[in-house]
């Protein structure tokens, strides 16, 4: 881990207002929360297809890139690729923030490497990053119900009932975030994995 690096929290989703509230796009909710706790705003970056906001984590805390890329999901790891290399950040110090089927509604997990799930936004970066060594922090969507297809799920809004417990949910995500980044990948685990 190099403290003199800062860290680049992807959050992975699809841009355009009428993606905005999909259950894909909760790497995007999450992105915004953080950038509003370190009083950041999101801008156009000039060399990466994304969105950026830089800022510090608490007062001299580390360096935190937290970026939006404005491709489709399943061509996130172009931009995410580019701005690794505009920042020099390395992999271990990558923390893409995404949806994720397996696991039942509301829950975390967090975990460093491993396979993707099917999931398209994760497997872009993979392969644009040259490796799977970066950090995840798997927001629990739950399967879809009955027969629906799970891309049709995932490129659905919360439902109602999801919606009641999302902001709170959302903020228990950044919170996850920001421990991945001061405390380490393993004490978030034990932190978080209970629910």
């Amino acid at each position: 881990m190099d403290e003199t690096r800062p860290w680049l929290v992807v959050g992975l989703g699809n841009p355009g207002e009428e993606y905005a509230r999909n259950r894909h796009n909760v790497g995007f909710m999450v992105a915004e929360l953080l950038a509003g706790r370190i009083n950041a705003s999101f801008a156009k970056h000039r060399r990466a297809v994304a969105r950026v906001a830089e800022g510090r984590l608490g007062l001299g805390g580390p360096k935190l890139i937290l970026a939006e890329p404005m491709t489709y999901m399943n061509l996130s790891g172009a931009p995410v690729a580019s701005l690794s290399q505009f920042y020099k950040v390395p992999p271990e110090q990558i923390v893409a923030v995404h949806d994720e089927l397996d696991i039942p509604y509301g829950q975390l997990r967090v975990k460093c490497g491993g396979g993707e799930g099917g999931h398209n936004g994760l497997r872009s970066m993979s392969k644009s990053l040259g490796t799977k060594d970066y950090v995840r922090v798997r927001f629990g969507v739950g399967r879809p119900p009955g027969r629906q297809d799970p891309a049709d799920f995932v490129l659905s809004d919360f439902s109602a009932t999801e919606r009641k417990e999302l902001d709170f949910l959302v903020d228990r995500a950044a919170d996850a975030v920001e421990s991945v980044i001061t405390r380490g990948v393993e004490p978030t685990q034990n932190a978080y994995h209970g629910g």
